[in-house]
């Protein structure tokens, strides 16, 4: 029977349906949602960064009214639009039942980045991967939750590699009204301009708002006509410029940033400071307080109480430090506001506070003013109190008071759509068997499942998931990454004949243990490391019977040209030795190049030098793709590894020198490739299944996938920091 074609009403309905959705990146994680924008054009949402938005502006308004006329097509939208609706209207959340308090009164998360999706690339790195997934779970766990960053209208740079392999940036504007934000605007319906003081000058900012499911972030930007050009491009690039554009960054940032909350009426119950870029935000909740009456010890007490600290970095260079003329510069106007001397305020960034000629360090600032602190790591809390233990001289190393929770990431957000069709099709037939171990959850949905433990815990039964699936599976990941490596390989290159055509489509090779290093090129992450023993990794990947191969891709910071160096070796390694076709570097790496990696790839490959990776993130997400990690024990997985879930190289210590170190986890590197991960991978039964294998990846599943997620992490900071006082 044929349906009747939809009304003029019930197409207005979708379409209306469909640009609020594309405009809250909740779709991010929602694979209907992505696969209705994918198929209104296909084209588009390959070379438009899978862009919802633009997939919208691209597709006229006529054109998909056509469409929605397709029946199957317009059951799918009200599908969306329904799970949408009922994911924002729900009051039976989390927070709802454990945190209401939070609801009244948000909690106010402020950090220099944000990383949500490849479509609104305002993140340098781990740390802004961090802080959007930490607001996803904040939204799917009901948390009233304001984020606060800064809009780069020219974000983090696009990496290309020059004919020197040499990396080069170059910036693209990012236009708002192809984005999912929205202006935030006053009573009048026009943009909402604060100002805040930042050198001699007052500066006029507006906000943007992105919607991500049920939590909002703000991102403030300064590109206001009224502006002097300088304080119009403060806000062009994530880090952009020298000490002065960062400090003045900052200002905007943690004293801009409280500014608009109070214009638009938010009173947070807690005010957490991702890193400390935004510590500034103490001072103007110092100024706020003296400026009603209090007196200055007074203030510093009700202000700690406000306040939370989240150090990531235990490397020197990540902690912010600047001179007493730069401080007196960027806060010449906010100074002569607060009825205390200058010397007093400085004294708040200095170890040693009578030392006037100490710099001014925010992470010191952050610490003296917040009421809890925490690192992001069981290793990095010891190394962060040790660190720090030069501020509390009074108190045993172990009890300066930096505590720890552990990184995680959003599930949902970072699981590729090739296996949330998998785990969906397994669950709908394991429904359909009437299956008595069946996970009981509060809901029936697939996200609530596809989170618990006890989905996870299933992996470990073969009658749940066969070994010869998990294999097919794997297979199937694996031929993903390596096709679109060839594609991005090809447009890599500008000039080449048809036989280059020819070689790149035989370029890596499906049935060769895949290895994948993909991350900022710091030098303390050792990118190069695996090929200190060159010939050796020479030999085994031209090893007929057990070939392996490597696919890199990472950027190094602008103005770091040792990490530039390191990207220029590899690609180097990559074309004129014997590894040519045995190793790859994908340039521009961003989410979507990330999450193709930890998903294609059977090893996720780490090996900072121990104990500078506060946590790490990235071999989080290789888990429920079947990926297994082989890392030094630092961050996280040193909390992780249990001896049967993946490879630690070396053992949970570190030599003393960096030359010893290096040299010792080379050695111990090679020593675990060649005596457990290759022999096990190539170990097959008479059917050609590796079964120790896939043994060591339903235990990564079962012991990692389910903890190491900001769904956890969340939880964990509202029971033990946002709740408590």
């Amino acid at each position: 029977m044929t349906k009747k074609p939809l009304t003029s009403e019930e197409l207005r309905e979708l379409t209306l349906g469909l640009n609020k959705v594309a405009r809250n990146l909740w779709w991010t994680w929602n694979q209907g949602a992505q696969e209705i924008f994918q198929e209104l054009s296909p084209r588009g949402w390959q070379n438009l960064y899978h862009n919802a938005v633009a997939i919208l502006h691209e597709v006229s308004e006529y054109e998909l009214r056509v469409r929605l006329q397709e029946p199957a097509l317009a059951e799918r939208v009200r599908a969306v639009l329904k799970a949408f609706d009922a994911y924002m209207a729900d009051q039976q959340t989390w927070a709802h039942r454990h945190a209401p308090a939070l609801r009244a009164n948000p909690v106010a998360y402020f950090s220099a980045e944000f990383g949500f999706h490849e479509t609104l690339p305002i993140a340098a790195g781990g740390l802004g991967i961090l802080a959007g997934d930490h607001t996803k779970s904040a939204s799917d766990l009901g948390i009233g939750f304001f984020g606060i960053s800064l809009f780069y209208r020219e974000g983090y740079f696009q990496q290309a590699i020059d004919p020197n392999n040499w990396q080069t940036e170059y910036y693209t504007l990012l236009n708002p009204k192809n984005l999912p934000v929205e202006p935030v605007l006053n009573a009048k319906g026009e943009p909402l301009v604060c100002r805040v003081d930042i050198g001699m000058n007052q500066v006029s900012f507006q906000a943007w708002r992105a919607n991500v499911g049920r939590a909002v972030v703000y991102l403030l930007d300064t590109n206001r006509p009224e502006n002097e050009q300088h304080f119009r491009d403060l806000t062009l690039r994530v880090y952009g410029g020298d000490s002065t554009t960062r400090i003045m960054q900052e200002v905007l940032l943690g004293i801009g940033g409280v500014h608009l909350l109070r214009s638009l009426g938010v009173q947070p119950s807690v005010f957490h400071m991702n890193e400390g870029h935004a510590a500034f935000l103490t001072l103007e909740l110092l100024r706020e307080k003296m400026a009603a009456g209090k007196s200055f010890e007074d203030a510093l007490a009700l202000t700690k109480s406000e306040c939370l600290f989240t150090t990531h970095t235990p490397v020197e260079a990540g902690h912010d430090r600047f001179s007493s003329d730069l401080m007196d510069y960027a806060l010449h106007r906010f100074r002569t506001q607060m009825p205390v001397p200058f010397a007093e305020l400085m004294k708040l960034g200095r170890v040693n506070p009578q030392n006037a000629q100490e710099p001014f360090c925010m992470t010191v600032l952050a610490l003296k003013l917040s009421r809890a602190a925490n690192a992001v790591s069981e290793l990095h809390g010891r190394v962060s109190r040790h660190m720090w233990h030069c501020l509390y001289p009074d108190k045993p190393v172990e009890h300066v008071p930096i505590g720890h929770i552990t990184n995680g990431i959003h599930l949902l957000g970072w699981m590729k759509g090739t296996v949330r069709r998998f785990w969906r099709r397994k669950l709908a037939a394991d429904r359909a068997n009437g299956s008595a171990s069946a996970p009981r959850t509060p809901s029936a949905s697939w996200e609530a499942e596809v989170n618990s433990p006890e989905f996870w815990q299933r992996m470990a039964d073969p009658e749940f998931v066969s070994d010869e699936e998990i294999w097919a599976l794997r297979y199937r990941l694996r031929r993903e990454l390596i096709e679109f490596a060839r594609r991005r390989l090809l447009i890599q290159q500008q000039r080449m004949t048809h036989g280059d055509f020819i070689a790149f489509d035989q370029l890596l090779n499906p049935d060769a243990l895949t290895i994948g290093f993909a991350r900022r090129f710091a030098t303390y992450k050792r990118a190069p490391l695996i090929f200190q023993q060159l010939e050796n990794i020479i030999r085994m990947t031209r090893d007929p019977a057990r070939p392996i191969q490597f696919v890199f891709a990472g950027k190094a910071h602008p103005r770091d040209d040792d990490g530039k160096r390191y990207i220029q070796h590899i690609i180097h390694l990559s074309k004129y030795s014997d590894l040519q076709g045995h190793l790859v570097f994908i340039e521009n790496y961003d989410v979507h190049v990330a999450r193709q990696m930890v998903s294609g790839c059977d090893v996720w490959l780490n090996t900072p030098r121990r104990p500078l990776e506060a946590s790490g993130t990235s071999g989080m997400k290789a888990g429920c793709h079947g990926c297994l990690n082989l890392s030094i024990l630092d961050g996280w997985w040193r909390e992780g590894y249990e001896g049967t879930n993946g490879f630690a190289i070396g053992d949970d210590s570190h030599a003393d020198s960096v030359e010893q170190q290096d040299r010792v986890d080379s050695a111990n590197l090679y020593k675990v490739l060649t005596e457990q991960v290759i022999p096990l991978y190539f170990l097959r039964d008479s059917q050609g299944i590796p079964r120790q294998w896939i043994q060591r990846i339903r235990r990564a599943m079962v012991t990692l996938v389910p903890q190491f997620t900001t769904d956890r992490m969340v939880r964990e900071y509202t029971e033990r920091y946002y709740l408590k006082k």
